[in-house]
């Protein structure tokens, strides 16, 4: 379905449906409208309705929540639009920021700070000017079209949003078909590492998305340790995962092949390429 509007409620903005429309402007770059639907607005499938209206039917361009019992798990007008565009589980797995933007909206401040473990003065010092401006902004306008500062703001949100879980996805489907899980033997025990091949063509940034990958697998809490292409020479990068203790890159500072050792000991780059020596380097900087 092709937009050719997308309308939200007036007055106060909150980032729910501001995500919303900045997602849906990602795939449907057309007019913004704020202000009440009619029935019409709501039996075109041609327009989308966010966060109000009373109805979720995404066939027919309506994402509300508000009609949903209390309690129902908590998903805003974002929520309804990320689950439309196939992006809802991803988002709520990699955005660390999507489910308490859900409870704050469906659940209030109390009860999310409640849930986050926090008291309600914590969760008000995280308050962003960008985020202020941003909203205020977009509560004073009734109508946005193309090529309006704040619509084009809008419009780069959402493109960056979609864009990092499609790419985070394909990155992640990437690492679990060539990715390695090696068990390193040393003197004191045994560890894990993940270890990425080099592979043609390299991706841009060969690190991007281990940490994710690892928190998403069912062997993930056993990783100590990463092992990646070096993007700037034909090496490898050696990498704590989790900053963890056990690994001290400075014990192999001084051999021929390493080229770098951070004096804190967290990551080392090598001109080692061998699976062999890669793994004689890990067992020597295992503390």
């Amino acid at each position: 379905m092709s937009y050719s509007q997308i309308l939200t409620h007036p007055g106060a903005s909150h980032k729910d449906e501001f995500l919303a429309c900045c997602v849906l402007l990602a795939h449907h770059p057309v007019p913004i409208v704020r202000r009440e639907p009619v029935a019409d607005d709501l039996a075109d499938a041609a327009i989308a309705v966010l966060d109000v209206g009373g109805i979720h039917d995404p066939a027919c361009g309506n994402f509300d929540h508000h009609q949903f019992p209390k309690d129902h798990p908590p998903q805003c007008s974002l929520s309804l639009v990320l689950q439309h565009l196939g992006l809802y589980e991803d988002a709520l797995r990699f955005c660390d920021w999507l489910e308490p933007a859900e409870w704050l909206d469906t659940r209030g401040p109390n009860e999310t700070s409640l849930w986050l473990g926090i008291g309600r003065d914590t969760l008000a010092k995280l308050n962003s000017p960008i985020d202020v401006t941003l909203l205020r902004r977009f509560a004073s306008v009734s109508r946005l079209e193309p090529g309006q500062p704040l619509w084009e703001i809008m419009r780069w949100i959402g493109e960056d949003l979609v864009s990092y879980l499609r790419s985070l996805r394909q990155r992640l489907d990437f690492i679990a078909e060539v990715g390695e899980f090696w068990e390193i033997q040393s003197a004191t025990g045994t560890f894990h590492v993940l270890y990425v091949p080099r592979t043609d063509p390299l991706p841009d940034e060969p690190s991007a998305g281990l940490a994710r990958f690892i928190e998403s697998h069912p062997d993930g809490g056993k990783i100590v340790g990463l092992v990646y292409p070096d993007r700037r020479g034909a090496g490898f990068g050696l990498a704590r995962h989790n900053d963890h203790p056990g690994l001290d890159f400075t014990r192999i500072g001084g051999l021929d092949d390493v080229h770098f050792a951070h004096a804190r000991g967290f990551v080392a780059k090598t001109s080692a390429t061998t699976p062999e020596r890669l793994r004689d380097l890990l067992e020597r900087s295992w503390a």
